[in-house]
């Protein structure tokens, strides 16, 4: 098929490399769907009527219609089937159905797909249609009721999260998000669950909103964590929210608390002056690369004449601080601080700024949802987790190696 090109390499319908994939796409599709339809009636060759005329015949193409592809929107001209064939069980006849390109496909799987990432990453509803027709040449099947309809479908996978069955967590990272978004609070945050599977890699637990973080929010989180078949973690690692650590104790108890070190950093960080805080930084940093407490004992002797309640911050959290060094030396990369989860959070917290607000409260957790759930595909699993399953069996591990088995037998010596 010719087209007029004009100096500039555009054709009446865009650009001429867009018109060569169009087209490419449109053929290979026709190909697909001859080689679809050709396969069906070889395999029904042998049925015949009485008259040993077949049952399963080519019959002519359907009218033509547009699909919306990712290369475009290109013109279908499906083949047709005539099955005279009789379902003894219904008496119905039997129709043959295009697994490429069902009849009521008007665009492809990835166009549904994308919708819903286009409004995470700041795109509003009513931008879908023109913004997707400058890159598709078309806007068929992209009426403001298909994009609201599967936009929408994040409450209901929301719903579907909030609702599954828990299965035990090692490890907890937990944290909360104010963002600017409406919930049934002025000052609500959304609380979330960051945890490890048995395989060692991390999964969404669970999330809800809560005013300011409080006890009774993460404890209604937690409960519900409990009831839907979550066993107490072995470690939680969370900042330093008094709300969330009440919570723990009382739904959780015996779960260990692991407190973040960036946080207590620069907590400790900002009661000091400036040019202090370089040295006492690099201090701090001693004391969870040394697997330690005595580099506890020396910045408490270093900085305590002077700055008696940055130790304080210190020492008094001290064993929460240190938790980390009962589990395995591969582990410690990931639990001595939050930012498994932060980092996850931020961007919630970029998409709502663009955003200015989120509609109803179901709206808004399930816009959060979305956006982290878009981003568990690339949560790194932990290191070595075959030894997930030592954790949890009540292993014990000193410095980070483990003396003695869930067994009670001591490991073998080293060849």
């Amino acid at each position: 098929m010719l087209s007029v090109v004009n100096t500039d390499g555009s054709t009446p319908n865009g650009s001429l490399i867009d018109e060569i994939v169009r087209e490419g796409a449109r053929r290979m599709l026709a190909a697909a769907l001859e080689a679809e339809v050709n396969t069906y009636i070889a395999e029904l060759a042998e049925e015949r009527d009485e008259g040993g005329r077949r049952l399963v015949v080519r019959n002519g193409s359907h009218q033509p219609r547009k699909v919306t592809t990712s290369a475009g929107s290109i013109e279908v001209k499906a083949p047709r089937v005539n099955d005279k064939r009789v379902d003894e069980s219904t008496g119905e006849r039997k129709r043959f159905s295009s697994a490429i390109l069902p009849p009521w496909c008007r665009k492809s799987p990835k166009i549904s797909e994308v919708l819903p990432l286009l409004y995470l990453h700041g795109l509003s509803t009513g931008d879908f249609v023109p913004a997707l027709e400058q890159f598709l040449g078309s806007s068929a099947g992209l009426s403001p009721a298909t994009v609201a309809r599967l936009t929408a479908q994040r409450q209901a996978d929301h719903t579907a999260f909030q609702d599954r069955d828990l299965s035990s967590t090692d490890y907890v990272w937990a944290d909360g998000v104010h963002l600017r978004i409406r919930l049934e609070e002025a000052k609500a945050a959304v609380l979330v669950l960051m945890g490890v599977r048995a395989d060692g890699t991390k999964e969404l637990i669970a999330m809800s909103d809560g005013y300011r973080e409080s006890s009774e929010a993460w404890a209604g989180l937690l409960r519900d964590c409990a009831r839907r078949g979550m066993r107490a973690p072995v470690l939680a690692v969370g900042d330093g929210a008094l709300g969330f650590w009440n919570a723990l104790s009382e739904v959780f108890p015996t779960t260990r608390h692991q407190r973040c070190w960036v946080h207590k950093t620069a907590n400790c960080l900002d009661a000091l002056p400036k040019p202090a805080q370089p040295a006492a930084k690099r201090a701090i940093q001693d004391i969870y690369n040394a697997h330690a407490a005595r580099a506890v004992a020396a910045f408490a002797k270093q900085y305590g004449a002077k700055y008696p309640k940055v130790v304080k911050r210190i020492t008094d959290d001290e064993d929460e601080l240190l938790a980390f060094f009962a589990y395995p030396a591969e582990h410690w990369i990931h639990l001595p601080t939050t930012n498994p989860i932060e980092s996850t959070l931020a961007t919630a917290r970029l998409r709502t700024k663009v955003t200015k607000g989120a509609g109803s409260r179901a709206a808004a957790l399930a816009m959060v949802f979305k956006l982290i759930e878009s981003t568990q595909t690339r949560w790194r699993a932990v290191n070595a987790p075959h030894l997930v399953a030592l954790v949890r069996a009540g292993a014990h591990f000193e410095r980070g190696h483990l003396v003695e088995r869930f067994d009670g037998q001591s490991p073998p010596a080293a060849a």
